[in-house]
């Protein structure tokens, strides 16, 4: 899958499908699109677990980390 990584205050990041960024949560605005890359389960990407970012995209429609540690639920409510 093709995962849009875009680039928040502080170190906070979000992992998308949308290249837009439209679905990104507003309270962490602005955003800049940081990179694009392929994540495939199972093998391993620096600073993100591809598995666990794969499943909060299929299941909210985005991944959140803040200093890599996640907070997707956090964000997204």
């Amino acid at each position: 899958m093709i995962v849009h990584i875009f680039r928040g205050p502080g170190r906070i990041f979000a992992f998308s499908q949308d290249e837009s960024g439209s679905n990104l949560p507003a309270k962490y605005r602005p955003w800049f699109l940081f990179k694009s890359l392929e994540m495939i389960r199972g093998e391993a990407q620096p600073g993100v677990i591809v598995d666990e970012c794969l499943d909060d995209i299929e299941a909210f429609g985005v991944h959140v980390t803040d200093a890599h540690i996640r907070i997707t639920e956090q964000a997204t409510t």
